[in-house]
């Protein structure tokens, strides 16, 4: 079997995820939400659509063909325990948790780096992860209408290469031949919650149950490596919803105001 490279694996992901949605008749909601975005709506009843049957569904089918579906969180439970329900009974027990949601603690591993430091990662329970992705996918339309044209990071439809197709644009046609490599140290650590929602708010999404929902994850319970847990007062864990290695992270995205996008 031939070996994928990152950005063959991206966009593999990708064309999963839309196949997914139209498989769900979902496709047609996300794209009204975008252009209902675009045009500066604001989303006072999300959770409708967050709660439906084919958004549980369509949520449950991504995070099993994840490759972290097989990592438990504390609760030591994994995707092949979720299987042994039927269809009604893992959408009955995904639509409990939004009717008074509360996460359970997130275990935070520590993941090697290439400098031989290491970067923490948060890990919620299996419920929680599809919890995250069923508001991810009714997020996402919404706020890719508003993200910036020249962010192409974890974006449905950009990758690397179409980064790099602009780069080629910026050289060829502006004659900018300059390249600044930068990363915001601490940036998932040090975000402020109230900011955070705040901006949301900004972006027109404005049913005020997603938000609380928001809010407890936001706060939900670390369980350190020892086994201590803390209780986050700012900060998000890379992993989940705001920040992880296989979804948008919208913290970044949400706090990067899209006006910087002409700034050069």
């Amino acid at each position: 079997m031939p070996v994928l490279t990152s950005g063959q694996q991206e966009r593999k992901s990708k064309q999963r995820k839309i196949r997914n949605s139209e498989y769900y008749d979902m496709e047609g909601t996300f794209d009204r939400l975008y252009a209902e975005s675009k045009k500066d709506k604001t989303f006072n009843h999300l959770m409708e659509i967050i709660e439906s049957e084919e958004n549980i569904k369509l949520a449950y089918r991504t995070i099993k063909k994840n490759t972290g579906s097989d990592t438990s969180g504390v609760d030591k439970r994994t995707i092949a325990d979720l299987a042994k329900l039927s269809e009604e009974e893992y959408v009955r027990l995904i639509r409990k948790q939004f009717s008074n949601y509360h996460p359970r603690p997130v275990r935070r591993v520590e993941i090697p780096k290439p400098n031989g430091k290491t970067r923490p990662l948060g890990i919620p329970t299996i419920v929680d992860r599809i919890v995250q992705q069923c508001i991810l996918q009714v997020m996402e339309p919404i706020c890719e209408a508003k993200f910036s044209e020249n962010s192409n990071g974890f974006r449905p439809n950009r990758s690397a290469e179409t980064a790099i197709a602009q780069c080629m644009r910026l050289i060829q046609v502006q004659h900018l031949y300059h390249v600044v490599d930068l990363d915001i140290k601490g940036f998932f650590d040090n975000i402020s919650h109230t900011k955070l929602i705040r901006q949301i708010w900004a972006l027109g999404i404005r049913d005020k149950k997603l938000l609380c929902i928001i809010k407890e994850m936001l706060k939900a319970p670390v369980v350190l490596p020892n086994g201590e847990k803390t209780y986050p007062t700012r900060g998000t864990p890379q992993g989940g919803l705001c920040g992880s290695p296989h979804n948008p992270p919208y913290a970044k995205r949400v706090i990067m105001p899209s006006q910087w996008q002409n700034t050069a």
